[in-house]
């Protein structure tokens, strides 16, 4: 955040209205509009792609025997520094894409635009189950029909607050999320 505020200073960048075009439809009093569409699909894609990377790749078969127990990863012959660079590089470039989202969705860039949305994600993917990818979808598909509900029958003010208690209330219920798995501890 910092050094991006130094660089490009403070102040709000915003996208011209030609670059990214938009087309509006009234469907039964709702309001879609083209980008929503685009992101809608291209992060559907997203998903099943990481999906299918994860749990049908022998890269994503060596970043699951990492996550599961990286000793064992290590004597199986897995690079599991390796495999660390590339989980920190994928999730870079699936941020670095959702900041995009972002930026054309509300045709503007500043410095601290994507905190709140990450924090949301992590939320989601604790509510999923950490580690599960259908969970952390579900997680994120709850957590916004949560915030928007709150929003309309609540206030928008505390919907931050209501999402960590949610969050709280989650985790006093079921540790693991709605999709995660119990794991033995090994002491």
């Amino acid at each position: 955040e910092n050094g991006i505020m130094l660089i490009w200073g403070p102040n709000i960048k915003v996208f011209p209205s030609n670059v990214f075009p938009s087309t509006r439809w009234h469907i039964s009093g709702v309001v879609i509009n083209s980008t929503q569409i685009a992101i809608l699909l291209l992060s559907i894609i997203l998903m099943i792609a990481l999906y299918i990377f994860i749990n049908r790749t022998k890269i994503g078969t060596a970043i699951r025997a990492s996550a599961i127990d990286q000793d064992a990863a290590k004597l199986m012959g897995i690079n599991v520094n390796g495999i660390i660079i590339a989980i920190f590089a994928l999730g870079s470039f699936l941020g670095s894409i959702g900041g995009l989202f972002i930026g054309i969705y509300y045709r503007e860039l500043y410095f601290q635009m994507g905190w709140i949305y990450g924090l949301n994600a992590f939320i989601a993917a604790i509510i999923g189950g950490i580690g599960n990818i259908p969970g952390a979808m579900l997680g994120g598909m709850l957590l916004g029909i949560f915030n928007v509900l709150i929003a309309g029958y609540v206030s928008n003010t505390w919907s931050e607050a209501l999402t960590f208690a949610l969050l709280i209330i989650i985790l006093i219920i079921k540790p693991t999320g709605i999709l995660g798995e119990r794991v033995a501890e090994k002491v």
